[in-house]
């Protein structure tokens, strides 16, 4: 049997890209080298590999992208998340800056261009003045398009570096030439250089300021854990660091206080919101031996918790690594515009060539000529089209995360709103997943307590999930149990003991009915309602009946009727009987259900329905249900807290219910919209811009506007989408 090597992963912090394409060159350059598999995510700057054979190191990596002209850095902690925020910030005050001292140098210029405008044609500023003002402009702000020109054509590749050199290097150039020859007759373009530059460099940050406020979702999961916890060791307790906890501290909690582990409560009870992992704004009641998960408010009383999870292991860290790799992963539709992109200058560059001449050729005006080119180079650029897809991306997979709906990758979140078919299993998903006593019913002489007291006594020793719904139920009443005596299972059928010096049985109707004749009306009228029946008995006769049936979630019928109402299909998958899922999927409001399917049978519909070319999704707990899980097209799991690992599904559900399917469908859709819209706007844009450059219709000063202001525009509409209500929100 082959053996496949262990794949690793990285995320790599990347700083110096421009546009789309400075992140294709990254992630093509990386896909090339032998054992790894790369995506570059220009919206988050980062770059997540995925090497195996232990071939190649994290520093070959950084000196492969430092080799294109970029510098990165791994991110494996929250310290180096911390370093990427402080990264960004140094880099946004520095470009703060250059913007300043370029708009200073650019400001006289304003007044030449009004009076061009206005269709003067004296000169405010002489040409010497002009020249010193804007060559700082060109060499010193300008100086990273000429830095990013030059890698980008060293690796074979062009960007938008290129595009703005070219175009500010043209008018530049043709400036100095008109001044130092002192040509009295032709135009200058000083301001036209110098405006572009300025005018870019404010859409950059513009660009940068909208684009930390997409990965907001992930700082403030990141600001929930605390800093510090009291914690009790060797009889003495005091504050720790967070990272210094370890697996069976005992971390005390006071009232207000965040929790800082995974783990469980040995001590005082609580309301607990739970609203940053579940979405859910009701607190939680803890009490002994409940779970508890860090990042979670504590806010009532005092807790002393067991650590079970700490550091890296808390569920709020696998959130945030599921939450910051789907954010860099690459959705479906986005393979358009990158192909796009990928070749997107290199035309630019000959429709601007093609202009100079053409309009060389038609009007005889040098001038006219080298307007047209230079705005067609400017306004042409590919950042729009490679920021509509992941800016749209983060938002929503941040949204999500919110919301307790864990996309584990871009192509999931696409996936969601094209379902035909939803296949629901039935436990734990559509119901609760913990049977409940439903009717208790008496005989003559006998009374429901004592009906209850007897048969919890007798299931006080069995670890069967019906015997535990009997208990409970007896618990809830504050029924006390009678001393068992001479015990006996009988597996698959029932209980017996004595209780006192009476003989009781509890057990299978066909069991009981061996002994003794039952009422097969109240039988029959229980089962066509899909419960489970248990006959109590002595040695003389029959006492009385217990039902016991998985409750329906009161959310589901609701949820479902929702997920129906989009023209999706919603299936029922059950082990149970025909009787059981019959009248389930009657009360939720299904008309389709399969019963008696055994887990490993699941796959096969799931197959099955695939075959008719529909597209399905499976909602399952992420266990028994992996294989059907795993053939489905989207799988959504749903978590309980840490017993299920949320990486087992395209969606985990952090609540334990339907709804929250229904929310992620529509998140989906909205998202795709806003994606669609981003390139709408993108393409358009291109399509109305560089024609109109063309024929001469925009000023280089105009189209350097409208490009800088495209990409702000995009990025902006996809931070719309964190205003957008789910519903039940």
């Amino acid at each position: 049997m082959e053996v496949r090597d262990e794949m690793k992963s990285t995320e790599l912090q990347v700083i110096g890209m421009t546009c789309v394409n400075c992140a294709g060159k990254i992630e093509k350059t990386l896909n090339s080298l032998p054992n790894v598999q790369a995506t570059v995510n220009f919206a988050t700057e980062k770059a997540h590999v995925q090497t195996s054979g232990g071939s190649l190191h994290v520093e070959e990596l950084l000196k492969v992208i430092q080799g294109l002209g970029y510098q990165a850095f791994e991110v494996n902690s929250e310290v180096d998340v911390q370093k990427a925020k402080q990264e960004a910030a140094a880099e946004y005050q520095k470009d703060l800056r250059l913007f300043i001292v370029s708009a200073l140098l650019t400001a006289p210029f304003l007044v030449e261009m009004v009076m061009m405008f206005a269709g003067g044609h004296r000169e405010f500023m002489p040409r010497w003045m002009q020249l010193i003002l804007a060559t700082p402009v060109q060499f010193w702000i300008g100086w990273r398009f000429y830095r990013g020109s030059y890698f980008a054509l060293k690796s074979k590749s062009a960007n938008m570096d290129v595009l703005v050199a070219l175009g500010t290097s043209m008018a530049y150039i043709l400036s100095v030439v008109v001044t130092v020859l002192n040509w009295h007759h032709q135009h200058v373009y000083f301001e036209a250089s110098a405006a572009i530059i300025t005018l870019i460099l404010l859409g950059k940050l513009l660009e940068s300021r909208a684009k930390g406020k997409t990965s907001e979702a992930v700082e403030g999961l990141l600001r929930l854990q605390p800093k510090q916890a009291y914690v009790e060791r060797d009889g003495q307790g005091g504050y720790v660091d967070i990272k210094d906890l370890v697996i069976g501290d005992i971390v005390v909690v006071k009232n207000g206080e965040s929790i800082p582990v995974d783990g469980l409560v040995v001590q005082g009870g609580s309301m607990v919101d739970e609203s940053m992992l579940t979405g859910e704004s009701m607190p939680v009641t803890k009490t002994i031996n409940d779970h508890v998960y860090a990042a979670t408010l504590n806010q009532e009383g005092t807790l002393r918790i067991k650590a079970i999870g700490v550091g890296s292991r808390t569920q709020l860290a696998q959130i945030i690594k599921i939450v910051t790799t789907a954010q860099g992963s690459k959705a479906p539709i986005q393979r358009l515009a990158d192909k796009i992109s990928s070749v997107f200058v290199p035309v630019v560059v000959g429709v601007s060539v093609l202009t100079f001449f053409g309009t060389w050729m038609v009007t005889a005006d040098l001038t006219a000529a080298f307007i047209a080119s230079v705005s067609v180079l400017v306004i042409a650029c590919p950042c729009a089209l490679g920021l509509a897809t992941p800016t749209a991306v983060v938002v929503g997979i941040g949204k999500g995360a919110q919301a307790g709906i864990l996309f584990r990758d871009a192509k999931a979140l696409e996936l969601a709103e094209k379902i035909d078919v939803l296949v629901l299993d039935k436990t734990g998903t559509i119901t609760e997943g913990k049977p409940v006593v439903t009717d208790v019913m008496v005989l003559p002489g006998q009374t429901r307590e004592n009906i209850l007291r007897w048969a919890a006594s007798l299931e006080a020793g069995s670890s069967h999930p019906l015997a535990h719904a009997i208990v409970e139920e007896a618990r809830r009443e504050s029924l006390n149990n009678y001393e068992v005596q001479d015990f006996r299972s009988v597996p698959g059928q029932g209980v017996e003991g004595r209780i006192g010096d009476v003989l009781y049985k509890l057990g299978r109707p066909s069991w009981v009915a061996a002994s003794y004749a039952l009422n097969l009306e109240v039988l029959s009228h229980l089962e066509s309602q899909g419960k489970t029946l248990m006959v109590l008995a002595n040695e003389e006769r029959v006492l009385g009946y217990l039902a016991v049936a998985d409750r329906i979630r009161e959310s589901s019928k609701d949820a479902i009727a929702r997920i129906q109402k989009r023209g999706i299909k919603v299936m029922m998958l059950t082990g149970d009987n025909e009787g059981t899922a019959k009248e389930i999927s009657r009360q939720a409001g299904i008309q389709e259900f399969k019963h008696s399917v055994k887990p490993s049978d699941k796959a096969n519909v799931i197959v099955a329905l695939k075959r008719k070319r529909q597209r399905v999704a499976m909602v399952g707990d992420g266990i028994n249900d992996a294989p059907a899980l795993a053939m489905s097209d989207v799988s959504f799991s749903m978590s309980s807290g840490t017993d299920i690992a949320i990486e087992s599904a395209d969606v985990t559900l952090m609540k334990n219910d339907l709804r929250s399917v229904a929310q992620a469908i529509e998140l989906s859709e909205i998202t795709l919209k806003k994606i669609r819209q981003n390139l709408f706007f993108a393409f358009i844009y291109n399509v109305l811009g560089i024609p109109l450059a063309a024929l001469g219709m925009l000023n280089p000063v105009i189209a350097g506007a409208a490009m800088a202001m495209s990409s702000v525009s995009v990025v902006s509409n996809s931070l719309m989408l964190k205003r957008k209500k789910l519903s039940s929100e």
